[in-house]
């Protein structure tokens, strides 16, 4: 089977998108195996699969259950942040860090940007990230031991510079709409997954930042919404 936007499905790709969605992230091999089936992927192509994510650090297996290794399970908590924010009341203060690290090694500077972006911050000019300080969270130490942390109010609204607002919309309604048209298990899955990806890139900034016409706590409900409903029917044809 092929995703909506032409590419096909792999083994992996089903086998994450299973375990990010469950809670706890673990699940055995012969449910997985009838995931990767929905998608008409053979057995042995889910076991080979399996196999080389768990060589790779990927996966963790035992008694023939497998669960997300520790990285992605901070993905899944990135998901699961995305689903249900931290926020708190913005009294107009922007974060501002300042990169003032030396001599970064290109994988360094990688896991930097990764790190900046998960947090949700835009890169306003190269080496000064910032975003509405809205979030409830603690800054890690990648970031604290390469820059200077600053709390400011920028003249003038710079959110227009730093994200797409109008594009993130028109996908979350696209979106929206795919949610109540979806029929059957192999689609819901991957419009699930296609949700949360979103999600992922939704800055998540304060009310006074945003059109009054957001979609994003709608998706969230419609997510949720369908997601009960789609578990109770994937568990249903797991037993099967």
């Amino acid at each position: 089977m092929e995703e909506r936007n032409g590419k096909t499905l792999s083994a992996r790709s089903a086998v994450l998108s299973a375990l990010l969605g469950s809670h706890p992230p673990r699940l055995p091999a012969r449910h997985l195996v009838r995931i990767g089936a929905l998608f008409g992927i053979a057995e042995g192509t889910v076991r080979v699969a399996l196999s080389r994510m768990v060589a790779a650090g990927d996966l963790l297996q035992a008694d023939g259950q497998y669960t997300l290794s520790q990285r992605l399970v901070e993905r899944q908590a990135r998901q699961d942040e995305s689903l249900h924010p931290h926020t708190k009341p913005w009294d107009g203060t922007w974060e501002v860090a300042v990169v003032t690290a030396e001599r970064r090694a290109p994988a360094d500077r990688a896991a930097f940007r990764h790190t900046m972006s998960a947090l949700r911050l835009a890169e306003l000019r190269e080496g000064t990230w910032l975003r509405p300080a809205n979030l409830v969270r603690a800054w890690p130490e990648i970031v604290t031991a390469q820059c200077t942390l600053i709390d400011g109010r920028p003249h003038g609204d710079p959110t227009p510079l730093l994200w797409d607002l109008d594009g993130w919309a028109a996908e979350a309604r696209r979106l929206e709409r795919a949610l109540d048209r979806t029929e059957g298990l192999a689609e819901g899955f991957l419009v699930l997954a296609a949700v949360l990806r979103h999600l992922l890139a939704d800055p998540l900034l304060p009310d006074e930042l945003l059109p009054d016409d957001w979609p994003g706590a709608g998706l969230r409900a419609r997510h949720d919404a369908f997601d009960h409903r789609y578990r109770e029917v994937l568990q249903e044809h797991l037993k099967g």
